[in-house]
């Protein structure tokens, strides 16, 4: 497969609409199934069974009807609420909390149960008949003992779809306040970085270099955008058939423009691979969190440096950023960096990616937090706890100096904005820090 077609499908499940039409898709089949079984009589013992009242054309279809209007008015409910909470998440937060707020499954399923149950009702509504009209067929006449037409297994599948409903709309209105509370957001963007690190670097406690790019003849982008993904299977392969090794000279999520060096490719001539290489990389307007951990680790980022400033001045939204920073930094700083491309084979593998070290996610982590956390003392001080926990599991001194570095830059640059018992607490906690740690 190419990118585009395993982006496309990546993408495609997290859009908002795609739930909903499915599950419209799914509530129209089951609708016709369910009448099909009624009109070839499968569901006549029904009508003996003592504790069903068999519903009369009448009533079954005021009831299709009102369940069919309540359904497309709480979807509409939904979909208000879930944009108000979105736009509330988008302020706050930061926009680029937007996207996991319309990739969240709850809200998607909820939509989609109304969505799906309105489209079943309307379509089993098309098929009661009233006792006095004229059977469209003979079919019609005898489907059931009852004059006219009532499907009556649709119906009881009917007050299903309504029990069912009723309980998603219990879930969403927990779920939405739920989801849009600062604990519950960072834990979704914590666990999904989690799952991104281990993913993308699967090996624990092992620490070699990094392959050196081997150089080449350039090959420049074709397009403008943020690199979303790359194939790296297909770029093996289109490698090795050539005979020759490619080195990327950028990592998904970096911003490409037309002109610009993206790839060396040494050992082969570049114009006769040019077409198939560009099919292995997905560009696009936005950073997307697929092969890209640095992407979440900003939005955590972001979160902290908002809450750090002077017009909301909230350092405790901060201070859980940093713990789920510290988390993630103690996931990276124990794997190997080095991308699995070729599996077994990683030696000898003709891509050579752009590397990956420890210190380029310390910086974009917590170097990019550091001038912002300086100025809270309360967030000074967690921040030196969190980078003393961080580096306990990791086993590389080198990377436990990193962080170590970090402590050295952050205390630099608290001397410079606390003053008075603030500066004194933080001096103190900086030297039990440098006690107990290193």
């Amino acid at each position: 497969m190419t990118a585009d077609i395993r982006f496309f499908w990546a993408r495609l499940n997290a859009n908002y609409w795609f739930y909903p039409a499915l599950f419209s898709i799914i509530g129209g089949v089951l609708a016709f199934v369910m009448v099909w079984i009624d009109r070839a009589g499968f569901a006549e013992f029904l009508n003996e069974v003592d504790w069903i009242v068999p519903a009369r054309p009448q009533g079954a279809a005021n009831m299709l009807t009102v369940m069919a209007g309540s359904m497309i008015g709480v979807a509409s409910t939904v979909f208000s609420i879930t944009i108000a909470a979105v736009a509330y998440a988008s302020g706050n937060y930061g926009p680029r909390l937007l996207t996991n707020f319309m990739e969240d499954r709850g809200n998607q399923l909820s939509l989609a149960t109304f969505i799906g149950s309105f489209v079943y009702a309307l379509i089993v509504l098309r098929a009661v008949r009233a006792e006095d009209e004229t059977p469209a067929a003979a079919a019609d006449a005898a489907a059931t003992a009852l004059p006219g037409f009532t499907p009556q297994l649709s119906l009881l599948v009917a007050y299903a779809l309504m029990g069912l409903c009723v309980a998603v709309l219990v879930f969403f209105l927990n779920h939405i306040p739920s989801s849009i509370r600062i604990n519950k957001v960072l834990e979704g963007i914590g666990e999904r970085l989690f799952d991104a690190i281990r993913e993308t670097y699967p090996v624990e406690d092992q620490f070699r270099d990094a392959l050196q790019p081997k150089g080449g003849e350039a090959l420049t982008a074709w397009d403008t955008g943020y690199v979303q993904l790359i194939d790296f299977d297909d770029l093996a392969r289109i490698a090795r058939k050539c005979g020759g090794t490619f080195s990327l000279r950028v990592r998904t999520g970096d911003f490409v423009h037309r002109d610009m060096p993206f790839m060396d490719v040494e050992g082969c001539n570049p114009e006769d691979i040019e077409g198939r290489v560009r099919d292995c990389f997905t560009l696009g307007s936005t950073r997307t969190p697929e092969q890209d951990p640095q992407f979440l680790i900003d939005e955590l980022v972001e979160i902290g440096l908002r809450a750090l400033s002077p017009g909301i001045n909230d350092p405790f939204t901060a201070i859980n950023a940093l713990h789920w920073l510290g988390a993630a930094t103690a996931e990276i700083g124990r794997r190997d960096l080095r991308k699995e491309i070729c599996g077994q084979d990683g030696e000898g593998c003709p891509v050579i990616p752009l590397p990956d070290d420890f210190d380029h996610y310390v910086s974009r982590g917590f170097g990019a937090m550091r001038s912002a956390v300086a100025a809270s003392p309360i967030a000074a001080e967690v921040m030196l706890d969190t980078l003393a926990n961080a580096a306990m599991p990791i086993r590389d001194e080198k990377r436990q100096a990193l962080l170590k570095e970090q402590a050295e830059k952050l205390a630099e640059q608290a001397r410079l904005t606390l003053v008075g018992p603030d500066l004194e607490r933080f001096e103190t906690h900086l030297t039990e820090f440098n006690r107990t740690f290193w």
